[in-house]
């Protein structure tokens, strides 16, 4: 059995109403019922057969929060406040939480604890901080229907997992460039700018593989980043979209 290690589920919102919660009927996406069991329990299920000893849920939801008080687990489980975006409730929560920490969201409806352990297996002794990638072929012969988001790399096509590990403290670095791409988004030339015109061209041109990406920006925030392959193709899949509900939908109840 892998060694106990705490776990962040990021759950909040950025305001507005969330389009997959309205189509569920519910306030929150964590809230949605499938299989009988809210996304959020499906999740803090997962983590906590997966080993976690420590859940903290970001979230300001107060119907989420209630919701919380319910959960039996043998993990200890907790409200952290969300913040503006993702970068920063994830520094907010590794603050608080300390590091090695997983970081995951409320809707990664499929969820598995395999799929933890095995991340947390596969990624280097050495690395600072790691994500999960699933590559095309491997998720669309796992769900044939989905429509996901692929980076193109010189090696594949690849969607990302939701699921990042946080192994040493100076992986809030990471969590600091993330913080500054997202504070730009709506200025790409910006985010074009920070990351320097030679390794956006290579990216561009596809002489990058994935391995190589992850690391050139691991060393722009000062850390060692790795890529991790994901083994099964249904890690890639969330609920971004109604359509996406529908799907795992069918998956849970057939």
């Amino acid at each position: 059995m892998a060694a106990p290690f705490q776990a962040l589920v990021l759950a909040g919102s950025r305001g507005g109403v969330d389009p997959v919660a309205q189509y569920a009927g519910v306030s929150q996406k964590g809230l949605i019922a499938l299989g009988g069991r809210t996304l959020l329990t499906r999740v803090l299920e997962a983590l906590d057969q997966a080993g976690v000893e420590r859940i903290g849920v970001s979230t300001n939801d107060a119907a989420l929060e209630a919701a919380l008080a319910g959960e039996k687990t043998r993990a200890a489980v907790s409200r952290l406040p969300s913040a503006a975006g993702p970068s920063q409730s994830v520094h907010d929560g590794a603050q608080a939480m300390g590091t090695p920490l997983l970081v995951t969201t409320v809707d990664h409806a499929l969820l598995r604890p395999e799929w933890v352990t095995d991340f947390m297996a596969d990624t280097p002794a050495d690395a600072d901080i790691a994500v999960l990638l699933g590559e095309e072929a491997l998720v669309q012969a796992a769900a044939p229907t989905t429509r996901r988001t692929y980076l193109a790399f010189r090696d594949g096509r690849y969607s990302g997992c939701n699921l990042f590990y946080l192994k040493t403290p100076a992986s809030l670095r990471a969590i600091d460039l993330w913080r500054t791409v997202e504070k730009h988004r709506k200025r790409p030339w910006k985010i074009a700018a920070l990351f320097g015109p030679v390794m956006l061209a290579r990216y561009l041109l596809g002489l990058m593989t994935l391995d190589e990406m992850v690391a050139r920006i691991g060393r722009l925030a000062g850390v060692k980043a790795a890529a991790v392959r994901a083994r099964h193709g249904l890690a890639a899949v969330d609920v971004d979209k109604p359509a996406d509900l529908d799907l795992v939908r069918s998956i849970v109840e057939g």
